[in-house]
């Protein structure tokens, strides 16, 4: 192979595109270790990015460009490599469409043989002369929406029914754009200002969060090179996340569950908070994560407040205590249709049986919690999906079966959304940038 080709971003975000649509690698994981292993500059990993991130947001849409210029489906490295030229042609204007094709017919020499150059060379060129086909030539509305926006169109039924077509227009639009990162200040070492300061002595430009209240979205700069982050100032945490703490009304003394604890980010954000003799203790069912907490809380300075524990959030009985917690948080696994802007793929593999699936888990881990916390505690419920079954619908089955438990309004420091009329609290990408995500606060009265 041409080590030059084979060694350019192009090459490489093929490569990693592949691995994800044919292995069902995760694309954040892929890209990492595509990335550690390059000997690029950043530009060119920023472009390796773009690539990957790009193709996954609109794959539905590429592919309904490849359809007609295609008699048959082309081997699965080709097939991305159409995809990821069609995505530069028509969503990256700073880039030549010569350089575009160029490129792709070098990798498809390198990669495969005149045959496949030829091929690769005809299809791109007939693209280009003739542009992409309309989607207004789609005339099923749920079907149109799924190739504009490349979502399932499962999802965008569910969608459409649970929040309406507008709402769905936007969201669109919000999940398919660059996911930018987010901190959150340790509180425990430092402060907002003084981490601020900091960071932009070290070359980091962050602006406050409009969402969280310990919340910063990183405008420019490597955080996680930077000292802020090596000493434990700063976590990477997205800002919606860290409303679920806020709800919890933490005070100093509480004894705290962090239910399904991993990677740790909530449970490092509750440790701060407990300044007196309170603890937390954070579950997850692998072992390995477990250790990811522990690795987590200790670079916050805050192992001394944490217990992690191997165990099945469905399982607290055999471990805990009635009445053992003040407060408990229940984080619950969920089909992650909040994250979409930085996990594009988990759009193609779930489908509506998982998310009804994941409704029974979901109320099983309440259920098994709602004994562990004491008269007058608070249990948080949340999720890192915008799909009501999963979201309002287990709240209501949850109360239906415990009438001990009332439903407080969710409350968050900076009011989030205080005007709306119902208790829970729903963030859609589409608000403020950030990941979509559901609130609910469960308040044991007896």
């Amino acid at each position: 192979m041409n080590k030059e080709i084979q060694n350019s971003p192009r090459y490489l975000a093929l490569s990693t595109l592949d691995k994800v649509l044919q292995r069902g690698s995760y694309s954040n994981l892929q890209l990492n270790e595509t990335l550690r292993h390059s000997e690029l500059q950043d530009a060119d990993k920023r472009l390796v990015t773009t690539l990957v991130y790009g193709v996954l947001q609109h794959k539905l849409t590429l592919e309904y460009w490849l359809a007609p210029l295609v008699r048959k489906e082309p081997q699965s490295w080709v097939k991305t490599l159409f995809l990821m030229s069609f995505y530069q042609y028509r969503y990256l204007d700073r880039v030549p469409d010569w350089a575009v094709t160029d490129e792709a017919i070098k990798i498809a020499k390198t990669r495969g043989n005149i045959g496949t150059r030829k091929f690769v060379t005809g299809v791109l060129h007939t693209f280009l002369r003739q542009g992409p086909r309309s989607i207004e030539e789609v005339t099923d509305p749920i079907e149109r929406l799924s190739i504009q926006w490349s979502l399932p169109q499962w999802l965008v039924g569910e969608l459409i029914t649970q929040y309406g077509q507008p709402a769905v227009e936007q969201i669109g639009q919000a999940i398919n754009e660059p996911a930018h990162m987010s901190l959150r200040v340790n509180l425990a070492l430092t402060t907002v200002d003084e981490v601020i300061q900091q960071l932009a002595e070290e070359g980091i430009t962050v602006r406050p969060s409009e969402v969280a209240a310990e919340g910063l979205v990183v405008e420019k700069g490597k955080v996680l090179s930077s000292q802020a982050f090596q000493k434990g100032l700063v976590t990477v945490q997205d800002e919606s996340a860290m409303l679920a703490v806020e709800t919890l009304q933490l005070a100093s003394d509480d004894q705290v569950l962090d239910a399904c604890a991993a990677p740790g980010g909530k449970t490092g954000q509750i440790a701060a908070e407990l300044t007196g003799r309170g603890h937390v203790t954070a579950m997850d069912i692998h072992a390995h994560k477990v250790k990811l907490i522990e690795r987590n809380v200790a670079r916050l300075h805050l192992a001394d407040r944490v217990s992690a524990e191997q165990l099945d959030a469905r399982q607290v009985d055999q471990k805990f205590a009635d009445q053992s917690f003040d407060k408990i948080l229940v984080d619950a696994p969920c089909s992650g249709m909040g994250l979409l802007r930085r996990k594009p793929e988990i759009r193609y593999d779930k489908s509506l049986k998982d998310s009804q699936s994941l409704h029974q888990i979901q109320l099983a881990i309440l259920n098994a919690m709602a004994p562990k916390l004491k008269k007058g505690g608070i249990m948080v419920y949340s999720t890192c999906t915008i799909l009501q079954q999963e979201n309002e619908q287990t709240v209501v089955a949850f109360l239906k079966a415990h009438p001990e438990f009332r439903l407080l309004k969710t409350q968050t420091k900076r009011a989030i959304k205080n005007g709306r009329p119902e208790k829970t609290l729903t963030i859609l990408p589409s608000d403020f940038g950030s990941d979509g995500f559901f609130i609910g606060t469960l308040q044991r009265i007896e």
